[in-house]
């Protein structure tokens, strides 16, 4: 049996002095959790794991259970495979990323079950403050710099916990990261 290429991101940690954990803390907590080919990216929660498990649901309960007994908090979690991670590159938008000067450009990750559209129907629009597009595993959002507050991004954290935030750089690198380990595997 093959091990299989996982990437996850976690909420909320190592943000506005709370739920600080080192990167070489977070590494050993996965090797703990039995996970190979660990990898951290980042100071923000970006782990790429290796791991014989098929259901993402058990991944994502056992990783959330460890870093939550462990930073005294809970803590959500969303897992990918390749596939997933490809789909939302392959997502983004025509143009989404140009203009790094006068805008910012996240893309927000669902922790599953839930779905774009779902939450979609839940934010009030503010066309003013950004732009957002709806993918079909996450959003891509379009942020003025000079306008931050307020934007689609403060809407979404108030509607729910279930999501995490990378910025379009972050996330190219993350699926670069998992590519890279994939052709390594052969």
């Amino acid at each position: 049996m093959e091990s299989i290429n996982y990437l996850a991101l976690i909420r909320g940690i190592n943000v506005g002095g709370k739920n600080i954990i080192k990167m070489d803390e977070l590494k050993r907590t996965f090797l703990e959790l039995e996970f190979s080919d660990v990898e951290t990216y980042i100071q923000s929660g970006n782990v790429l794991f290796r791991d014989y498990e098929k259901s993402k649901i058990n991944l994502t309960k056992r990783i959330e259970k460890k870093l939550s007994e462990k930073l005294s908090n809970e803590i959500k979690v969303v897992v990918y495979g390749i596939s997933e991670i490809e789909e939302i590159i392959k997502d983004i938008p025509k143009n989404f990323g140009k203009d790094t000067e006068n805008f910012k450009f996240d893309v927000i990750f669902l922790v599953e079950p839930l779905r774009p559209n779902e939450l979609m129907d839940k934010i009030q629009v503010k066309q003013d403050k950004d732009v957002i597009y709806v993918g079909s595993r996450s959003f891509y959002v379009k942020r003025s710099t000079e306008k931050l507050r307020g934007s689609y991004i403060t809407e979404i954290l108030k509607i729910t916990k279930n999501i995490t935030v990378r910025n379009l750089k972050t996330t190219k690198k993350l699926y670069e990261l998992m590519l890279k380990r994939e052709r390594e595997k052969r």
